[in-house]
């Protein structure tokens, strides 16, 4: 190979900007354990495996495998997928890191806002840590493998520039861009693999040494040659009759022609390459063909190894850019874990955590929560629910966990069943979720301390193998759990001390709580032992809750009653079933003689109330906000309906407008037409027919008034009995056929009336005359006043051919 045509293949220097992988904000981890960060003192006894062993039992029981599993449809990529899968996602190692991952989620929904997508070209990223593997290896990369990395970097590089546009319009998108900025995006060895490697095609160019150019370009000349004289001997062949058609072909890699083994001797000196399976015909290389065919030979062997030779310089490059490209592709994986996070928040409608890291000694009001969450909702119910098509109305009970700012210890007393250990998994999962920079399934805005380490002690830990019973695995888990713990962790403990004797349980788990409460941040236990709730009053570090129990359907509502102390209602559930009396009076007076100082019947009874009580509020809540709802409901149909008014009442004034305007055109019509025949019909009728033709068009021109005469000008008889016209004054002259007229003289002792109709001027009985509506006229619409106003032009047109008509009869009777 000529060096000097490898110009583009020299191997650079590798520049590696690598200030994020030196960074330890933002950890690759390679294993679900990644909650443990305090390392244990070395006043601890506990060995490194038992501290492992007990946080990887902790996330088995809070089932975080199962959680991280939740966003793997959410991931681009095959490598988010496969981590979400494995539940090796980023966890913050401080509060700082925590926060910052959480601040990625926000900037990956406004991403997702601005570019109005989840997936910012992320899917064209393939995993190329088994190819680079190889390439270090010293193995061969195939044309297929170098077209990966090439695409993968160029998809890498778009995703930036798609990040660095959505930070220019949104600002929440920088810290997205903070991920890549780092980052080596080999662009150089983007544009070697391109310039030697056509992808579309998975073929090495021409271009990529001037030997495989020349080698080539050979190559073409001698396979031009050959099939030239192969062609010339195949066609020499037809027609001596050695076969039915020309034919040129390939056998062992070498180029011959096809004749009957008949013929052979048409082919003096050639060479029997293969026959058919009939053994009729012979594959034939003639020897003025085996020079050549050699000379192929050697061609596609020097192709051959000098595509070798540019694949072994391309995966050398390769080679040398394996730190730039698999801390690449860790920024990669840690950019589309954080669009899943967003994805997932969206899905769930999730909400922002606010973590605080502050201790609760510094803070100076008693009454403030360390923990004040709404509303919050276990996420793997929660998931099942929105994963099914027929979950939407199962959804998971809301629970608030308010826990106190001097708080250290919180005691669940309840019944069976009633949630306390879901609601100890759910404080446990969320925990997690927020050091992941994940949003919580609740409302408002949560907030909760940063924890170092999340311990628990769930479920039964029995082992045969280890001859444990479950309340010595217990305590064996309760004792690595406190050897472990530091004053940043959260330990929840389900049933404490449970399993044994209860006056032993009792005081055991007492000097557990008490042991407990100076050396963590905040321990959640559940419990039957109605002791360890009075520690209250004892401790100001304690914290009671009760899971509420209903008193009415024997059932648990699954709420969390902060304060309060719940009973177990053991007594009262065996006697709702109908348990045997005599039996259950003795277990009563033996629970007095257990809590002599207590009255146990009272403070149930009180208890009860209470709960009925706060039930009452709660109902009163409900409909008081429903009340509220509708009246806001109404107002916003009352607003919309005002803005929407003055539109409708131009689009009604358009309306009734071209409507006044389509009747005024038909009465002028049908005026027009009437006069026209009028004319038509005065000239060709006799003397004595002008009578009645005037009659006739009288008759009509009534029609046209009464037709386009509006409602509101129709009057009563009680209007216009009493009326008295008075000279000058318009009337209607009914019977005129409801003309207009003017009047001359007003009523006399005959009850008649001088009426002047354009020159005419008649003499008309009172009840004839009917008075203009003009008061009704002035409380009509606009829809009237136009309607007034054609019904006044057809009485001047119906008066003009009154007045014609008269004329007429006037001149023809003269």
């Amino acid at each position: 190979m000529n060096s000097l045509s490898l110009h583009l293949l020299i191997p650079t220097a590798i520049h590696l900007r690598s200030s994020r992988a030196a960074s330890p904000s933002f950890p690759r981890v390679s294993s679900p354990t990644v909650l443990r960060v305090a390392t244990p003192s070395a006043s601890r006894t506990t060995s490194s495996e038992d501290s492992q062993s007990i946080e990887n039992q902790t996330l088995q029981v809070l089932e975080w495998r199962a959680l991280c599993d939740q966003l793997s449809p959410f991931a681009s990529t095959s490598m988010g997928n496969s981590a979400t899968k494995n539940a090796d996602i980023p966890v913050g190692k401080s509060p700082e890191e925590s926060r910052t991952l959480l601040d990625e989620t926000v900037a990956a929904l406004a991403a997702m806002e601005v570019m109005e997508s989840r997936r910012f070209g992320l899917s064209e990223i393939l995993d190329l840590s088994d190819i680079v593997e190889r390439a270090i290896a010293g193995q061969l990369l195939t044309v297929r493998e170098l077209c990966a990395v090439r695409s993968t970097l160029m998809a890498a590089s778009s995703v930036f520039k798609k990040l660095k546009r959505a930070a220019n319009s949104d600002k929440r998108v920088a810290p997205l861009v903070d991920i890549l900025q780092g980052c080596d995006f080999k662009t150089t060895l983007e544009q070697k693999i391109c310039f030697c490697i056509d992808c579309k095609m998975s073929m090495i160019l021409d271009r990529a040494s001037e030997d495989l150019e020349i080698i080539r370009s050979e190559r073409m000349r001698n396979m031009e040659n050959l099939h030239s004289l192969l062609k010339e001997v195949s066609n020499k062949i037809f027609q001596a009759g050695g076969i039915d058609k020309p034919l040129v072909t390939k056998r062992r890699s070498r180029m011959c022609v096809a004749i009957r083994a008949t013929h052979k001797s048409l082919l003096p000196g050639g060479v029997v390459l293969s026959v058919s399976s009939s053994r009729a015909t012979c594959f034939m290389e003639p020897k003025e063909a085996v020079e050549l065919n050699n000379m192929e030979v050697r061609h596609a062997n020097s192709e051959r190894a000098e595509e070798t030779a540019i694949l072994s310089i391309l995966t050398s490059e390769v080679s040398m850019a394996q730190r730039g490209i698999l801390h690449l592709l860790d920024r990669i994986l840690e950019l589309d874990i954080a669009f899943a996070r967003a994805s997932h928040a969206k899905w769930m409608n999730g909400v922002y955590p606010r973590l605080t890291s502050e201790h609760p000694n510094t803070l100076l009001d008693n009454k403030s929560l360390a923990v004040d969450i709404d509303s919050a909702q276990h996420p793997l119910l929660l998931g099942s629910v929105l994963g099914s098509p027929n979950g939407g109305n199962t959804l998971p009970v809301p629970i608030d966990i308010k826990i106190e700012s001097r708080s250290k210890v919180v005691v669940i007393s309840g019944p069976n069943t009633g949630g306390k250990t879901a609601l100890l998994k759910t404080l446990g999962l969320i925990s997690l979720m927020s050091k992941s920079g994940m949003f919580l399934p609740a409302k408002n805005c949560p907030r909760l301390p940063w924890f170092d380490l999340i311990l628990a002690d769930i479920g039964d830990p029995q082992s045969l193998e280890q001859s444990l019973s479950t309340f010595s695995g217990h305590i064996s888990r309760i004792c690595q759990i406190l050897d472990i713990a530091s004053e940043n962790s959260l330990v929840l403990l389900d049933e404490i001390c449970s399993g044994t004797d209860p006056s032993e349980g009792v005081a055991l788990a007492t000097s557990i709580l008490k042991y407990i409460k100076t050396r963590v941040k905040v321990a959640v236990v559940s419990t039957h032992y109605g002791d360890l709730s009075r520690l209250k009053d004892i401790e100001t570090q304690f914290q009671n809750a009760a899971m509420e129990f209903s008193m009415e359907t024997l059932q648990p509502t699954f709420r969390v009653l902060w304060g309060s102390t719940g009973e177990s209602n053991a007594l009262r559930v065996a006697k709702s079933i109908g348990f045997n009396g005599r039996i259950l009076e003795r277990a009563h007076k033996w629970t007095e003689k257990l809590k002599p100082e207590m009255d146990v019947e009272r403070k149930g009874s009180l208890f009860q109330s209470l709960v009925e009580e706060r039930n009452k509020l709660n109902l009163q809540a409900t409909k008081t906000a429903a009340f509220y709802t509708d009246l806001m409901s109404l107002y916003r149909e009352l607003e919309r309906e005002s803005r929407d008014l003055e539109k409708r009442e131009k689009a009604l004034l358009k309306k009734e407008t071209h409507k006044v305007q389509e009747d005024l055109s038909s009465a002028k019509s049908k005026m027009q037409k009437l006069v026209a025949e009028f004319e038509s019909q005065l000239e060709i009728s006799q003397v004595d027919q002008h009578n009645s033709l005037i009659l006739k068009t009288g008759e009509a021109v009534a029609e046209i008034i009464e037709s386009c005469c509006p409602s509101d000008l129709v009057l009563t008889e009680e209007e216009y009995s009493d009326y008295s016209p008075r000279a000058g004054e318009k009337v209607l002259v009914t019977g005129l056929g409801s003309k207009l007229g003017t009047v001359v003289e007003e009523p006399g002792d005959d009850e008649t009336v001088l009426v002047q109709h354009g020159k005419i001027r008649v003499r008309i009985k009172r009840k004839d005359i009917k008075p203009l509506p003009r008061n009704r006229i002035s409380e009509t619409p606009n829809r009237s006043k136009r309607q007034v106003h054609i019904f006044f032009l057809i009485l001047r047109l119906s008066g003009l051919i009154f007045e014609v008509s008269h004329l007429l009869s006037h001149n023809i009777y003269a």
